[in-house]
């Protein structure tokens, strides 16, 4: 279901509403009962209006951009095997299960 986000002009408030698409509100009373929030001091039938909100749109990275960003990303390849499609530096290829050899650098890549 999207979110929809509503002003109430009395109060100043905007609030995060989850609801279907067939549906419009438009009072602070409708608005608090959708979102299930207290009316507070507000009129129930103040009038509200929906705010227009870019959508959230997720974008993937590549492994360069995850490496980048410090964080290490493993792709399962067998059991107990996975391999660091991030590595840098002297980092293995696959990491084993029982092999600590094998483990990311974590200490170069965590920071204070």
């Amino acid at each position: 279901m999207p979110i929809y986000v509503y002003l109430c002009e009395e109060n100043g408030q905007t609030v995060e509403v989850r609801h279907g698409i067939d549906r419009d509100l438009g009072t602070w009373g409708e608005v608090c009962y959708a979102a299930q929030i207290p009316l507070g001091d507000t009129d129930f039938l103040a009038s509200v209006r929906k705010v227009l909100t870019p959508p959230g749109i997720a974008v993937p990275k590549s492994n360069a951009e995850i490496r980048n960003m410090g964080f290490t990303k493993l792709v399962k390849r067998d059991d107990g095997v996975y391999e660091n499609v991030t590595r840098s530096g002297g980092e293995a290829r696959y990491m084993r299960r029982g092999e600590a050899d094998s483990l990311p650098h974590l200490n170069k890549k965590i920071g204070d």
